[in-house]
C-alpha cells in the first residue's frame, strides 16, 4: 500500500507521518480531514510536567476521523459556558493536531496556517467547533490546529519542571508541522501561525524565542499582545494549589496528586483572577530556555521578529466579554467617577487621554469608559507598539467593530472567530454572535486572513506608525488611529 496520498476502505484518505499511516475522512468539496494526530507523547506519569517527548511510532493505520482527547481543564463559570463553548473529549493522548488539506499529496506545497487557541491559558481546545477548518481548505489552505497542555500542567511554575510547558507544546506541534505537513500537501517553507487572546500572546512568544526561530514565515495576533507574567505572580498559583491539597509545591508533588483533584485545587485558585482585575494567573514567563526576556521589548527591539510580516488587531469592546455577562458594567456605572478612576490608574494613562476619551464617547458611561481604557492597556497600546516599532517586514493592523446581537456585549472579545473561519453557520458560532450574522463580513474577513497567507499581504495598507487601522463592521476610525470613535452608546 501507498500512504502518499493514497486512499484506504471507503475511500478514505491516507497519509504516512513520520510516526505511521494515518487515515482521515472526506469533507464537503473533496476536503481531506485527519483528525487527532500524536504529536507528542501522552503527558502522563513522569511525563505530566516534562517537556514533551516524541510520540510513539505504530504499525498498521490509525484511524484520525475524530478528534483526539482535549488538555485536562476545569469548565469555563455558568456564565461564560453560555457563551464560549468548550468541549472536553477524554484521554491521555491530548498532544494531537488536525489537519484539513485540499489536496494530501507531497507535491501540492499548499501555503500553511497553524491555529493556536485561546482561552487564558486554561481552558479552550482545537476541537470547538466554530475552529473548523474546512474554510481554509476549501480556498487553497492547509490548516493545522492543535492542543497543548493548560492551566497547571502547561504554566504552572515550579523549582523541579521546565518553565512554559505548554509553549514548548506549541513549538512540538510546529516542528511536527516542519516534519510532516509536505505529505498533506503543504508548504514547510510557507507556515503562518494565527492565535486570539491567550493563543495571540503565545505567537508574540513564539515570535521571541530562540526555540521556535524557522518554524513559521508569517504570524497573527488576534486580540492579545506579547507579554510575561511576573515569576511570582505564577508561582502563588501553584502555592495556593499546594495549600489547598496539602502537599509540597513541586511538580514530583503534584505528579503525585490525582489529576481530578489538582483541577478541583486549580478551579478554585482560579476564582480570584481574571483579566481586567489581575490577581494570580497562569502564564507565560520568562525562562532562560525558552523566553530569555519580555517578548514585547525584544520584539520592539528588532531582531527575532523583523523578516515575519504580522497581521494583528482587536475588537473595538474587547472588555464586555469580560464584564457585560457577569454584572460588571453596572458595577463599574455605580462606582461612577471612581471607576474611572482607577481604570486610569491601572492604565497608566493621564487625565489628557481620560478628556480624550470622552470627547470621542460623549454618551458613554463610567464602565464603557473604564473598559476602554483598560482595553488600551492589554491591547491595544502594546500591539500599536508592536506595529509600529520600525520592523523591515510590514504590520497590518485592524479593528472588529461588527455588534454582536446579544444584548451588551457589542464589539466584544472573541467575537471575529466565526468570521476569521468562515463558520457563522455552524450552530456554536451564535452562542456569542447571536443569528442575525452578516455573511458578507465573514467573506471579506477570511478573505483576508487567506490572502496574508498566500501573500503576506491582507489587502490595505501596512500601518505607517499613525494609522488608522483597517476596520471590519464598524465605522472608520479618524485621526491617528485612535482606539475609539464618536458612536451610539452601547446598553
Amino acid at each position: 500500500m501507498s500512504a502518499d496520498g493514497a486512499t484506504g476502505g471507503h475511500g478514505r484518505p491516507r497519509v504516512r507521518t513520520a510516526a505511521g499511516v494515518v487515515e482521515g475522512r472526506l469533507g464537503s468539496g473533496g476536503t481531506s480531514i485527519f483528525l487527532g494526530i500524536p504529536y507528542a507523547a501522552p503527558p502522563v506519569g513522569a511525563l505530566r510536567f516534562a517537556a514533551p517527548a516524541p510520540p510513539a511510532t505504530w504499525d498498521g493505520v490509525r484511524d484520525c476521523t475524530a478528534y483526539g482527547p482535549t488538555a485536562p481543564k476545569v469548565p469555563y463559570p455558568d456564565t461564560f459556558a453560555a457563551l464560549l463553548p468548550d468541549p472536553v473529549i477524554p484521554g491521555d493522548d491530548c498532544l494531537n493536531v488536525n489537519v484539513w488539506t485540499p489536496d494530501p499529496t507531497p507535491g501540492a506545497r499548499l501555503p500553511v496556517m497553524v491555529w493556536i487557541h485561546g482561552g487564558a491559558h486554561t481552558r479552550g481546545s482545537s476541537a470547538v467547533p466554530v475552529y473548523d477548518g474546512s474554510a481554509f481548505a476549501r480556498d487553497g489552505v492547509v490548516l493545522v490546529s492543535c492542543n497543548f497542555r493548560l492551566g497547571v500542567l502547561g504554566y504552572g511554575l515550579f523549582p523541579d519542571a521546565p518553565a512554559n510547558r505548554g509553549l514548548l507544546d506549541q513549538i512540538a506541534a510546529l516542528s511536527w508541522v516542519r516534519d510532516n505537513i509536505t505529505a498533506f500537501g503543504g508548504d514547510p517553507d510557507r507556515v503562518t501561525v494565527f492565535g486570539e487572546s491567550a493563543g495571540a500572546i503565545s505567537i508574540g512568544a513564539l515570535l521571541a524565542a530562540p526555540r521556535a526561530a524557522g518554524l513559521f514565515t508569517r504570524a497573527v495576533l488576534q486580540s492579545g499582545a506579547p507579554e510575561v507574567l511576573p515569576r511570582p505572580r505564577v508561582r502563588a498559583m501553584v502555592r495556593r494549589m499546594a495549600s489547598l491539597l496539602k502537599v509540597d509545591a513541586t511538580a514530583t508533588a503534584f505528579t503525585a496528586t490525582a489529576l481530578p483533584d489538582l483541577l478541583a485545587a486549580q478551579a478554585a485558585v482560579l476564582r480570584r483572577s481574571g483579566p481586567l482585575v489581575g490577581g494570580p494567573a497562569f502564564g507565560l514567563v520568562t525562562d532562560p530556555d525558552t523566553i530569555p526576556a519580555d517578548p514585547l521589548d525584544t520584539l520592539c527591539a528588532a531582531a527575532a521578529s523583523d523578516e515575519v510580516p504580522l497581521l494583528l488587531g482587536w475588537t473595538r469592546d474587547e472588555y464586555r466579554l469580560w464584564l457585560a455577562p457577569t454584572g460588571g458594567m453596572r458595577l463599574l456605572d455605580r462606582l461612577g467617577p471612581l471607576a474611572v478612576a482607577l481604570a486610569r490608574a491601572r492604565s497608566g494613562k493621564d487625565r489628557a487621554a481620560v478628556r480624550a476619551l470622552r470627547a470621542a464617547l460623549p454618551a458613554a458611561g463610567p464602565a464603557e469608559l473604564a473598559g476602554q481604557l483598560l482595553t488600551d492597556r492589554l491591547l491595544r497600546d502594546p500591539l500599536r507598539r508592536l506595529a509600529g516599532a520600525g520592523r523591515t517586514a510590514p504590520s497590518f493592523v485592524y479593528e472588529f467593530g461588527w455588534p454582536s446581537g446579544l444584548p451588551g456585549l457589542g464589539s466584544c472579545h472573541a467575537l471575529e472567530l466565526g468570521f476569521v473561519f468562515d463558520t457563522l453557520a455552524v450552530p456554536e458560532s451564535a452562542w456569542l454572535a447571536g443569528t442575525d450574522t452578516p455573511q458578507e463580513l465573514a467573506d471579506e474577513m477570511h478573505a483576508a486572513w487567506v490572502r496574508f497567507a498566500l501573500t503576506g499581504d491582507p489587502g490595505w495598507a501596512a500601518w505607517n506608525g499613525a494609522g488608522p487601522p483597517k476596520v471590519f463592521g464598524g465605522p472608520e476610525l479618524d485621526g491617528a488611529g485612535a482606539s475609539v470613535v464618536t458612536r451610539r452608546a452601547l446598553p
